[in-house]
């Protein structure tokens, strides 16, 4: 339906009024603070570890606008910045088809690789990223197999299998009624209650939309009025106010809309704080060799029905256990609070304490409880615990189901489970990657490789304190200032091959050819080298390879975009063959006059005298560099070129002594 332009004006005032009031939030505000600057100025420089920073840590609002009305996500599509358009789309930046920004933004966009990457991201991937997690706590209410519910809640003809976790999360009424029962499997609803106000109540707690069509009517047994009512009072009986706010405001298109990304990010916070409340809090730390005969009731305050372990690794300091981190023997309690842990929370050999000197020697494992309808959304414990196997199978206490991890990574796996939010630390982004690879979490693997690609960015200049290899150091990824963790380059790549993850191989060869000079000597570079010609199978001599390959791209990228344009390129190759062409004649041969500027030794090399280092040191003060084979070059253009040249040839020179060829 067309408006007419008076309707669009009063439209227009109206949501003016709601956005003046705070009802209604703008889809690109004018920001006008430091952090969002500092974002705006990241994007136009194409720096992603900044913009991940502020993403992450400081919370920026990515759809804002700067005083000259640009958003992030234009500014990085206009300076032509591929990897921070990926991030931000990737974090939620909007870019609409059919709206202004949207529009802008893809007419702006730098190049077509830009251009089909904004294409890509529809109006649901982009601008909802909490979807995907909103979607597998809907699903629950379905689901019937695996059976994760453990709460019976019955009316006169309809039955809802639900999670008491799930309740306690979002309503303070359930949270009260089953802190005080925790051992309650039905609940009755009262007659006067209309089923269809209790579906859409119940799934509106577990994230679901709210109905256009809330039932009643003929042949229901209640009428519509009498449906509206009974959500009405369900919303004040389980505290949930924004239910009926939600259905009085759902003829607004727009209001809608913003009801409902509010309530899927208050839903996700509250199962969060349930989460770190209940399952972080009650991990258990415990030495290994005792560690699967812990029992723990299946009726217990937390509602868990799995325990997962991870045990330390041999090389992880073993931390001194405390006396509150050990369990104690409850097995007979009632009363949760005695013991200062939750009902039926655990028995058996733990329950003894053993001594300091032992404990500090031993190897120590950690025990987490968690519940299986969020451990779902891994197709590794889905068709675990839907299969045949043991893990599958009722136990009278908690299945321990250990996991090849460590205790620290599998904390960041559950973490993103039940929060879809992970930071994940530079220093266990690699375990992360594997981790999230044996459970088929393909969202997390991504997540550890954006971590690794943007924190070590590796288009950045070569670090000034990045070790040699040969020194015996580790290659590692970080900046310069050494504020983020290290993680070995070397590891990165041959993670990115045996996970499958063609970011991480790109990274990891833009950052090696960004540095090369740093590890083209390093054995372990040549072995690397190796590693990738033999990822083909029954190669052939006219195969590349295709480390080599791209390390030559980023390579070029590295030293000629900076002087492609206009034929600086082949002028500094003219001045460089004059100057050593000058250079030479300068030290072997005498001037007009008989003078001897250089000589000769007995075994043919030129020596030069104090005057022509001297003439050297002048060089150097007036702007000359000295390039990596120790030449000088009248510039830094010169010695770009020179210095790609002697690069290509160490490259070649490798091949040639692994006798391939590329």
């Amino acid at each position: 339906m067309i408006l007419r332009k008076d309707q669009l004006e009063a439209s227009l005032h109206e949501e003016k009024k709601l956005i003046e009031n705070g009802r209604l939030k703008e889809d690109s505000p004018l920001d006008f603070s430091a952090s969002f600057s500092k974002l705006c100025e990241a994007c136009r420089r194409g720096d992603l570890k900044v913009c991940q920073e502020m993403i992450t840590t400081e919370g920026v609002n990515i759809n804002a606008r700067d005083q000259f009305d640009y958003t992030p996500l234009i500014l990085a599509s206009l300076c032509g910045h591929y990897e921070v358009v990926q991030l931000l789309l990737e974090s939620g930046a909007l870019c609409e088809r059919d709206t202004f920004q949207g529009e802008r933004c893809l007419y702006n966009a730098l190049n077509d690789r830009i251009r089909n990457l904004l294409l890509s991201y529809d109006y649901s991937k982009s601008s909802d990223p909490l979807q995907p997690f909103a979607a597998h706590i809907t699903s629950l209410l379905a689901k019937e197999q695996p059976q994760t519910s453990d709460i019976l809640v019955t009316s006169t003809d309809r039955a809802f299998s639900l999670h008491k976790f799930i309740l306690s999360a979002r309503s303070p009424y359930f949270r009260k009624k089953l802190g005080n029962a925790p051992d309650t499997t039905n609940w009755k609803l009262p007659p006067k209650i209309p089923p269809q106000a209790f579906d859409t109540a119940i799934r509106y707690v577990y994230l679901g939309e709210i109905p256009n069509d809330v039932g009643g009517g003929p042949g229901t047994g209640f009428s519509e009025e009498e449906v509206l009512e009974g959500i009405e009072k369900i919303s004040k009986y389980l505290e949930i106010p924004s239910l009926w706010q939600g259905i009085l405001e759902g003829s607004d298109r727009r209001l809608a809309r913003q009801n409902r990304t509010e309530e899927v990010e208050r839903g996700r916070n509250q199962i969060e704080a349930w989460f770190r409340d209940n399952v972080l809090k009650h991990k258990i730390s415990i030495e290994s060799s005792i560690a699967n005969n812990l029992q723990w009731d299946r009726e217990n305050a937390i509602f868990a029905d799995v325990l997962l372990r991870a045990d330390q690794s041999a090389d992880e300091d073993t931390p001194l256990p405390s006396r509150d981190d050990t369990p104690q023997n409850n097995k007979n309690t009632s009363e949760p609070q005695s013991s200062g842990l939750p009902l039926g929370i655990p028995v058996g050999p733990s329950s003894q304490p053993s001594s300091i000197s032992s404990s500090a020697s031993s190897r120590q494992s950690t025990l987490y409880p968690a519940h299986r309808a969020m451990l779902l959304r891994s197709e590794y414990f889905l068709t675990m615990f839907s299969s045949s196997f043991l893990e599958a199978q009722p136990t009278p206490h908690l299945l321990i189901v250990p996991i090849d991890c460590s205790p620290a990574v599998l904390e960041i796996i559950l973490t993103y489970l039940y929060t879809e939010n992970a930071t994940i630390p530079l220093s266990l982004a690699v375990d992360v990657l594997f981790a999230a690879d044996l459970l088929l979490i393909e969202k997390l693997k991504v997540k550890a490789a954006v971590a690794i690609s943007t924190l070590g960015n590796g288009s950045m200049p070569q670090h000034a304190t990045a070790p040699h290899p040969s020194s015996g150091e580790s290659a590692t990824v970080g900046d310069a200032d050494g504020d983020i963790d290290e993680v070995d380059i070397y590891d990165v790549l041959r993670a990115g091959w045996l996970t499958r993850v063609p970011r991480l191989e790109t990274f990891a060869a833009r950052f090696l050819a960004y540095r090369l000079e740093a590890y083209i000597d390093d054995d372990e570079f040549t072995e690397l080298v190796r590693e990738s010609a033999a990822r083909i199978k029954a190669r052939q001599e006219t195969d590349s390879i295709e480390l080599v390959d791209d390390i030559r791209f980023y390579l070029s990228e590295r030293f000629r975009l900076r002087f492609e344009d206009a034929g600086i390129e082949e002028m500094m190759d003219e001045e460089e063959a004059g100057m050593v062409d000058g250079d030479e004649d300068a030290l072997t041969e005498g001037g007009k006059n008989g003078e001897e500027v250089g000589w000769k030794s007995e075994n043919g090399k030129v020596q030069t005298p104090d005057f022509a280092v001297s003439d050297m040191e002048a060089q150097m003060a007036s702007g000359a560099v000295r390039t990596l084979d120790g030449e000088i070059a009248g510039d830094e253009f010169a010695g770009d070129a020179i210095n790609y040249q002697v690069l290509l040839g160490k490259i070649d020179a490798l091949l040639e002594r692994l006798k391939l060829d590329a």
